[in-house]
């Protein structure tokens, strides 16, 4: 095949590569990524602002894989999620091609916040944990009250409860 020349179809959806995702293993949501060069910084090591993106990633991913349509209550002008409150520590750093897995727990929920913990990992090893309270606000930027079937999925979660019962 010659630069030139069109890419080949997949023959079907079913040999195409989704986009990485995570899951729930009870109340507990994993997202597994990779370190790439451009998450690095000069030393090798990666910037530390990346790991605020790794975890935004996963709550992202978290709410998606819980049944949570962001994207629709922001499109019919509901409200949107943003950072309140954020509290982090780094313990090790992650290098280049490090295979990492941020793990989130939802630990309190409120009228309009949600509270959760992330830790980011490699293998065993605690690499950087954050503390979470993510706001539900206004287009305008007010806080508001979460969907009541939003808030009963975050409880649940607290409990420890998977996202399907």
């Amino acid at each position: 095949m010659l630069a030139s020349d069109p890419p080949l179809p997949l023959s079907s959806a079913a040999d195409r590569p989704t986009a990485a995702t995570g899951q729930f293993i009870a109340a507990i949501h994993y997202f597994p990524l990779r370190v790439y060069f451009e998450d690095t910084d000069l030393s090798g090591l990666v910037y530390h602002a990346n790991y605020l993106r790794y975890m935004e990633r996963a709550r992202s991913d978290m709410l998606r894989v819980a049944g949570i349509d962001q994207r629709g209550n922001l499109e019919a002008g509901e409200g949107v999620y943003a950072v309140a409150d954020l509290h982090i520590a780094y313990r090790r750093p992650a290098r280049l091609d490090d295979e990492l897995m941020v793990m989130s727990t939802v630990t309190a929920v409120g009228a309009a916040t949600c509270s959760i913990h992330q830790t980011v990992m490699r293998g065993d090893e605690i690499l950087t944990e954050a503390d979470v309270t993510a706001a539900y606000l206004t287009p305008q930027g007010r806080p508001k009250r979460q969907p009541r079937p939003w808030i009963d999925l975050f409880t649940r979660l607290v409990q420890g409860e998977d996202t399907h019962s």
